[in-house]
């Protein structure tokens, strides 16, 4: 599918950003391919009802499954495969991987960031249960008065608890650390001490045992980012990609959306930021007269 094909662009990531800029793309009547690495960030989400034009809620997978079908529908080809490399061409990039190779003159970056997980027991269940929670933004109307424990390393633990008042009054701030000791108005505990039931999420304490509706995770992400910056592309002080107000990186023809760019970290603004690139995207290979 890639070695020999004439593609306009290389979209590489099939999260929400990456599958709707696949979509405007193919609608401009563009011949682009899709670098599926795995499993987007967005296969976590149990159910988000924040996404525009779902007001009863849809669940990650099924999101993804609509947009990779919307992306086929008008002609987006798909590719399995981790992009282990980004150069540069007479004519533009290649990418290659276990696949083999893709060249097209420009290139989409839509890999998004990983998130920092504690070592606890049962967390990626719990997740996918809505027990434990990645964004406040998403969902904290949905944790309007329940108990609530924000678990962080750091001072982003005791900003998010803050965010989060806007919707609950009890809240506690965990910190990693163990021992159980308070320090200020947290309390450190180890990863070890959390368990996680049928619909609370329970922390073993030396003063007895706490129970909590929802743990929100604080420990931050990484921006997935290797590809760009080892091809020029210049990063800010946190790690994502800088752009320009037409998504494209500090490498021209080189363009980025979504979570790998500094911003709220939402589907809404990644399908935006993807409209954006893919339509500069159309306009720079146009006035290039393809």
């Amino acid at each position: 599918m890639t070695e020999g094909a004439d593609w306009d662009a290389l979209v590489i990531g099939a999260g929400p950003a990456g599958l709707t800029a696949a979509t405007y793309l193919a609608r401009y009547r563009r011949r682009v391919l899709v670098m599926d690495g795995g499993p987007a960030r967005a296969e976590w989400i149990p159910e988000s009802h924040n996404t525009p034009g779902f007001p009863h809620g849809i669940g990650g997978p099924a999101l993804l499954a609509r947009l990779r079908e919307q992306a086929i529908t008008f002609g987006a080809s798909l590719q399995a495969g981790w992009v282990e490399a980004l150069g540069a061409t007479p004519h533009g990039f290649v990418a290659t991987g276990a696949f083999g190779a893709a060249v097209a003159p420009t290139v989409l970056l839509a890999t998004g960031v990983t998130d920092h997980l504690p070592p606890a027991p049962g967390l990626e269940d719990a997740i996918r249960r809505s027990l434990v929670r990645m964004c406040p933004i998403c969902d904290g109307f949905e944790a309007t008065d329940r108990r609530l424990a924000v678990l962080g390393d750091g001072e982003l633990a005791f900003r998010e608890a803050a965010f989060l008042r806007t919707y609950a009054p009890d809240i506690t701030v965990l910190l990693l650390g163990g021992g159980g000791a308070m320090a200020g108005e947290a309390l450190t505990i180890a990863p070890e001490d959390l368990t996680f039931e049928d619909e609370r999420v329970v922390l073993a304490a030396p003063d007895g045992s706490r129970a909590f509706d929802h743990l929100y995770l604080a420990l931050g992400c990484s921006a997935q980012a290797d590809l760009a910056v080892r091809a020029g592309a210049r990063q800010d002080q946190i790690g994502k990609l800088l752009v320009d107000t037409h998504q494209m990186t500090s490498v021209p023809g080189l363009y980025a959306a979504g979570d790998v760019v500094r911003g709220l970290n939402q589907i809404a603004v990644g399908a935006g930021e993807a409209a954006i690139a893919a339509t500069a995207i159309h306009n720079r290979l146009r006035d290039a007269g393809r």
